[in-house]
Parts: structure tokens; C-alpha cells; sequence
């Protein structure tokens, strides 16, 4: 008898003389909807396949890892999102986590900043500095960036609709430290579709938007060949209240249109592939966010052979980078959400991430302390040095039960992309409010469920507490708008207005055309012109994005 047929056999067995009860009586799901059973054997896994889907780590499918000793040869890059009103802030904090052992810097911007207006803006009015940095021009990224080697160091930057705008200012702030551009490492997010479903910091229509990206993709091909040029950002789609499937499948469908705009603006699709990177979002079913890591490897690689007929390894490595679920974190109790931090860290770990940051226990409730800041960073310190977690690579590769939704999750994310497809691509899809709808969908049919009590939340729904749990909370100074629009100020007064008009209107009569943005974007940087003044001449030039109501 084949072995897999008796152990079929046995487990029916199993199933009516040992559990004596029915399986439908006890049935359980993940949060993205599939059926858990009592138990996984090997008859749920086909080993006829074990090559094809998951192999061995650095080789194609990359289901195990992208690299072949994974951290045994180099652990992950350790970030704490940061950004914390002024530059001058901003710059004490960088330096403080550098200090403590953050290998990489990640930088979030206020606001104003992240759709493109200067703080002295009418628009910008009690915004400036509340939930990240303000960057007017390049004199803020100067502090921000003060006494921090930028040859060394790897920065990302959570900036979308002006990511262009704020990688010129980086590169401006390189080219004063006496650095080659050659050797910047980081990233900026540049995901301006997912701006149009569920973040909402977009600025121009979709068209320009896209021209943008790829102008960043011919820019850096040539001049900055270690930056990562689009960090796809499935992060927001699931703190917007996705599943983990969901997240796979419609950041997947973002990228699949990034790829085409790149191939149709004359690009190799592995001149630019290798460096498409991602921001993925860790919530709490631990082994549902571990089997999502190895899904998602396993897809985008496939997706970029056979798809796109990809010819560099490279262009298949589904690099990411990954911070703790926002979204997760409770008011109530608020410092077990260093539990929840740790336990979705390690669920990151032992997905073969190449870059965290946990979201610090007080998020739910202010920009974090430094307490705050240093308990996330010293999480991650722990699993890496003393958790035995980083020692082997996909250490729960072969279970039956992580093996299983793997392969379940890959399914489930390829029916959503074939939909998605048929619709005649993401962005038709966008237009037509579907990811819109099943995202909304999706966040209403959880929180149903929260409020039922059907999915428990320590804090929340149960284990309630009458004591009220002290902690320090951060709270902006109520000078900083003053003082930002002071800065502006004196920069507007001290710079060259000539070159700056004369930059201005070089950006202006490329916009009109067809020539790569960034050279004239990067002059009008140069010339301290402002974020506000340089997104002005686009929406001079493009127009705005009026966003599609969905009821």
C-alpha cells in the first residue's frame, strides 16, 4: 500500500475512534477565511512537488529565502519607524537609535509634506509635525540627515505622491556630505496606487503619477544603482482592514502595473526588477503571517519568469521589509502590545524578512517615546541574539500545517490577481471601486466580529481592566508650527530667487513634455526651492486627483 494512502487511512481512523467528535462542531478559520483542520499530516502535502514549490533557499522558487544561508550569513536590517516634528528632533532620534544598535534609519513625514504643501500652506494649518517630520526644502533634510554618514547607512522613506522630490533632497544632502551616489542604500515607498484605495495622500492623476515612477526607474538604473526605486507598500492595504490574502494579491496587482509602465516606457524588466522592494504588514495569526511570507516569495517569482519573462535572479527575489501591525495595537493595556510586537516579529523571522521594525507599545496613543522606541528595537535585538530563531533557515519549512496554507494563501492570492486581470488590470480595477469595496468589505466583516466578541482582543472585548495603565505620552511641542514656518521663512529669504525661478521653469517645460523629471526636479532642490513650489509646478502642469466615491 502507498505510504501516503495509509497514512489517509489511519488518520480516518483517527478521526472516529480517538477525537470522537465531528470536525464541523469545532470548525476554526484563519482571519483570511481558510478552514483550519484538528491536524495536518503528510498526506496534506505532495512531496512529488517538494522541488517545484519549495526547493532549497536562494534558488528559484525562493519559497524558503532569497538568500541560501539567510541571517547565518547576515540578519535583518533593524529600523524603527521615525519621524518626530522637526528635523532637529528627528536628527536627536536617528542618532539615538544608530547608538543603540538600528542598523538602518526609516523616516515617516508629517502631512503637509506627504502631499506635497509647505507648512505655511492654509491647508497644512495644525498639521505640521503631527505625524512625522515637515520637510519644506532641502536645508530640513540637511539637519535631519546632520552627522549621519550616508555612505553607511541604509534609509527608507515612507513618501509617495512627492517621492521624487524627497529622494532629490537625499541625494542633494549625499552630494554635500562628499558622498557618491553610487553608493546610497535605501529606499522611498513611491506606491502612489495604493494612495488611490486606501491612504489617500495622492496629488496628481494616476497617468502623471505613473510617468513619475518611472522616471525614477530610468534615473536610478543609471545613477543610483543600490537604491530601491519603488517599495510596494501592501502594509497600508491591511492596516486599511485586508486579510493576509488580500495583501498579497492586490499589492501583487499594484506591481504587476509598476512592471508594465516601466516595460512601456522603454525599460528592460531587469534593469529595473531588482529593485522593486516591499513594505508588508504583520498582524497576529502567527502561522497564517509565516505561510504568507513563503506564499508571496513563491508568487512574485513565478510572477516575474513567467509573466514577464524576467531573465536576472534578481528580478524574482521578493525582497521585503516588514513593520509590526499597526493596527493591532490597543489603547486598553497598552503595554501588552510589546507581547503582540514580539510574537509578530518572530512570525516575520521565521518568514525570512530582510528588514523589520515593530510598532512601539504607545503608537495607539501618541508618536513614540524614546522608552517606547528602544523597547521595539531591543525586541528585534532579542529574537536575532538570544531566541535561537535566526539560527537555520525556514525552520518550519516541511511542517504539514505551514506547508498547507502556503499553499492555500498562493491559491487564493492567484484567483484574486486572475480577477483582477479580467477587469483589464489594477488600475481599471481602482476606477471601478472593487479593491476599494472588498477592502471595505473585508474591515467591516471583521470589526462585526470584534464587537460580537467572535474574534477575541485582549483588552478590548475581554480580560478587561478598571486600572488605568500609566505611561509616558509624547506630545508635540505647541511651538513647532511656529517655528517651522519661521525656518521656511529665512530659507526663502537667503536663498537665489533667480535660480530658483529659472529651475522652476525648467521642471515646468519638462512636465510639459517628455523628458525624465528627476535631472530638473534635483536643479530646483539644489536651488532650495520648496516641496510646496516644486508640487506646485506639477499641479500646474498635471491637475489633481478627484477621488472616486465609493458607496
Amino acid at each position: 500500500m502507498d505510504v501516503n494512502e495509509r497514512i489517509r487511512q489511519e488518520k480516518e481512523r483517527w478521526e472516529k475512534e480517538t477525537l470522537k467528535k465531528e470536525l464541523s462542531e469545532n470548525l476554526l478559520y484563519t482571519p483570511s477565511g481558510i478552514p483550519l483542520k484538528v491536524v495536518y499530516t503528510p498526506d496534506d502535502q505532495n512531496l512529488e512537488e517538494y522541488l517545484e514549490k519549495v526547493g532549497f533557499p536562494g534558488e528559484y522558487p525562493f519559497t524558503r529565502g532569497i538568500q541560501p544561508d539567510m541571517y547565518r550569513g547576515r540578519l535583518w536590517t533593524m529600523r524603527q519607524y521615525s519621524g518626530m516634528g522637526t528635523a532637529e528632533e528627528t536628527n536627536k532620534r536617528f542618532r539615538f537609535l544608530l547608538e543603540q544598535g538600528q542598523t538602518g534609519l526609516s523616516v515617516a513625514f508629517d502631512l503637509p509634506t506627504q502631499i506635497g504643501y509647505d507648512s505655511d500652506h492654509p491647508l497644512a494649518l495644525g498639521e505640521v509635525g503631527k505625524t512625522g517630520v515637515a520637510v519644506d526644502s532641502l536645508a530640513d533634510m540637511e539637519v535631519i540627515f546632520k552627522e549621519i554618514p550616508l555612505d553607511r547607512i541604509s534609509t527608507s522613506m515612507t513618501i509617495n505622491a512627492p517621492a521624487a522630490i524627497l529622494l532629490a533632497m537625499y541625494i542633494v544632502c549625499a552630494e554635500k556630505q562628499g558622498v557618491s551616489i553610487e553608493k546610497l542604500r535605501g529606499t522611498i515607498q513611491n506606491d502612489i496606487l495604493k494612495e488611490y484605495t486606501v491612504r489617500g495622500t495622492y496629488i496628481f492623476p494616476i497617468k502623471p503619477s505613473i510617468r513619475l515612477i518611472t522616471d525614477i526607474f530610468a534615473y536610478c538604473s543609471r545613477h543610483l544603482p543600490k537604491w530601491n526605486t519603488i517599495n510596494v507598500a501592501s502594509y497600508h492595504l491591511r492596516e486599511a482592514g485586508c486579510d493576509a490574502v488580500q495583501e498579497i494579491a492586490f499589492s501583487f496587482a499594484n506591481a504587476i502595473a509598476y512592471v508594465e509602465a516601466g516595460i512601456a516606457a522603454g525599460l528592460s524588466v531587469d534593469d529595473f526588477a531588482p529593485r522593486i522592494s516591499w513594505i508588508f504588514n504583520t498582524h497576529n495569526h502567527f502561522f497564517e503571517e509565516i505561510a504568507k511570507y513563503r506564499a508571496a516569495r513563491r508568487l512574485w517569482a513565478r510572477i516575474m519568469k513567467e509573466r514577464f519573462g524576467a531573465k536576472n535572479k534578481n528580478s524574482y527575489k521578493f525582497r521585503a521589509h516588514m513593520q509590526t501591525g499597526g493596527s493591532t495595537l490597543t489603547a486598553q493595556q497598552p503595554l501588552i502590545n510589546i507581547i503582540r510586537g514580539t510574537y509578530q516579529t518572530l512570525a516575520a523571522v521565521l518568514g525570512g524578512l530582510q528588514s523589520m521594525a515593530v510598532s512601539s507599545f504607545d503608537e495607539a496613543l501618541c508618536l513614540p517615546t524614546e522608552e517606547a522606541a528602544l523597547v521595539s528595537l531591543r525586541t528585534q535585538q532579542l529574537i536575532a541574539y538570544e531566541s535561537g530563531a535566526a539560527d537555520v533557515v525556514d525552520p518550519l519549512a516541511g511542517s504539514y500545517y505551514v506547508e498547507s496554507l502556503t499553499d492555500e494563501i498562493e491559491r487564493r492570492a492567484q484567483e484574486y490577481i486572475h480577477k483582477i486581470d479580467e477587469m483589464g488590470g489594477v488600475i481599471s480595477a481602482i476606477e471601478r471601486g472593487y479593491i476599494q469595496q472588498e477592502i471595505q468589505n473585508k474591515a467591516y466583516e471583521i470589526q462585526k466580529k470584534v464587537e460580537s466578541g467572535e474574534i477575541k482582543v485582549v483588552g478590548v472585548n475581554c480580560f478587561q481592566t478598571e486600572e488605568s495603565t500609566r505611561i509616558k505620552i509624547s506630545r508635540a511641542d505647541p511651538n513647532l508650527e511656529k517655528e517651522q514656518i519661521a525656518r521656511l521663512e529665512r530659507i526663502r529669504s537667503q536663498r537665489d530667487s533667480k535660480s530658483v525661478e529659472r529651475a522652476l521653469e525648467q521642471l515646468k517645460r519638462a512636465a510639459q513634455g517628455d523628458d525624465n523629471l528627476m535631472p530638473p526636479i534635483l536643479e530646483a532642490v539644489r536651488s532650495y526651492a520648496t516641496l510646496g513650489e516644486i508640487c506646485g509646478v506639477l499641479r500646474e502642469v498635471f491637475g489633481e486627483y478627484k477621488q472616486t466615491i465609493i458607496l
